[in-house]
């Protein structure tokens, strides 16, 4: 896992639950979020841990009001739209980070339950994870979430620092006269704050700290929404090996009805675990979609327009946000195309020496994976790699726009 190496563990050992979703749960700590707080006995841990998160946010914010000063008065100004837009892929970024964690607060105890829900069928022994292939699915989740963290947290940790090595190199290495206070992000401050060393390195952190919180609550809510559809496509693909594997004509006719009787109830299950997903994370992935579209026209803009320094540092920014939709859109196909082969696998099996009544319950199972489990944010369609096309057309729609505005002034 990331920041911590572990040995992974072999297929004769077991994976816990808590295990396979301690990544998001830790991360989620460091800005003082905790999904449990609630079961927590430790008050005083409790506690610090929402007066952290809470002021954290309070800083974050007090930031992102800076930004938006910057952009309006420089979009109103005569400051060319190059200049003026630099900021725009930045408030993108955090009024996403606001967004995902407001709607994480409000939906905070339906995800609970929801881990709770898939905790109860989660496969427990040595031999079940075999069947259910429980250490792939980790390493391969484990692979994407670290993936994805590190080039998000990539993105603020060089906005935010860049500008402090890069004086620091000059002044000291290369004999600069003055140490340059710069900032990473475009901010209007209320102060002068840049005259006063202690004021500087105050507004300094302050501004690395606000990077970190908007950085995690960013990342957080995705690695959640990852941990869920991951299991979920666990349970469909066990469901649809199963199925296909069983031969009717080795069993009598109640062991036939007697099992499709279980495993409908266990599919049932699993679509409502998957409904319920869609239910917590659908609106929350219309804004992130239609925010990314703009962060990666703005992104990209700067790209195209701006010195070596920023392209670098933009190009960072673009490619975070590239792979944040693309993540997203990768698992909302995992989860379609894993409901959707329980149908195939039904059709697949040996059916053909089993009674009437099996096979009438075997085609309404094929008849219910003809509509498979999805995550569909209002307005787009269900999550998959088609919707990964679309937001990358509205991002090239807007950006095209604002070629014409840049080169028409």
């Amino acid at each position: 896992m990331l920041f911590r190496k572990r040995k992974p563990k072999g297929d004769d050992e077991t994976v816990t639950f808590d295990e396979l979703t301690s990544f998001p749960m830790t991360f989620y700590k460091t800005i003082g979020e905790d999904l449990y707080s609630a079961r927590d006995s430790n008050l005083v841990r409790r506690y610090l841990l929402r007066f952290y998160l809470v002021l954290g946010f309070l800083n974050f914010n007090a930031y992102v009001v800076g930004e938006i000063a910057y952009f309006i008065v420089h979009i109103m100004s005569t400051t060319t739209l190059l200049e003026a837009t630099a900021v725009a892929p930045c408030i993108g970024f955090s009024f996403m980070a606001d967004f995902k964690q407001f709607g994480l607060t409000v939906n905070k105890q339906r995800l609970v339950t929801l881990l709770d829900n898939l905790k109860e069928i989660y496969p427990m022994d040595v031999e079940s994870q075999r069947k259910y292939e429980v250490h792939y699915y980790q390493k391969h989740m484990g692979r994407v979430m670290n993936l994805f963290t590190i080039l998000c947290m990539t993105y603020t940790s060089s906005f935010s620092f860049y500008p402090a090595i890069k004086s620091t190199i000059k002044y000291y290495l290369m004999g600069s006269e003055i140490f340059e206070r710069n900032y990473g992000f475009h901010i209007l401050f209320p102060y002068d704050a840049e005259t006063d060393l202690t004021v500087y390195w105050f507004s300094y952190w302050g501004l690395a700290h606000c990077a970190y919180v908007a950085g995690v609550s960013y990342v957080c809510v995705d690695l959640l929404l990852i941990t869920t559809i991951t299991q979920l496509t666990m349970h469909f693909n066990f469901i649809a090996n199963d199925l296909e594997a069983y031969d009717g004509g080795e069993h009598t006719d109640e062991e036939n009805i007697a099992y499709l009787h279980n495993l409908v109830v266990y599919h049932a299950r699993a679509l409502e675990l998957s409904e319920e997903v869609n239910s917590i994370f659908s609106f929350l992935i219309l804004w992130n979609f239609i925010a990314a579209s703009l962060v990666i026209c703005f992104a990209g803009f700067q790209i195209t327009a701006s010195n070596v320094e920023d392209i670098v540092l933009y190009f960072i920014f673009f490619s975070a946000s590239l792979v944040q939709v693309f993540v997203v859109c990768y698992y909302g196909d995992e989860m379609i195309s894993s409901s959707s082969r329980i149908g195939h696998s039904a059709f697949n099996q040996n059916w053909l020496p089993c009674s009437t009544n099996y096979k009438r319950i075997l085609k309404f199972i094929i008849a219910r994976s003809q509509k498979p489990a999805s995550i569909r944010p209002p307005t787009f369609p269900p999550i998959s790699f088609n919707t990964f096309m679309k937001v990358i057309s509205m991002s090239y729609q807007f950006f095209a726009l604002l070629r014409t505005t840049y080169y028409g002034e």
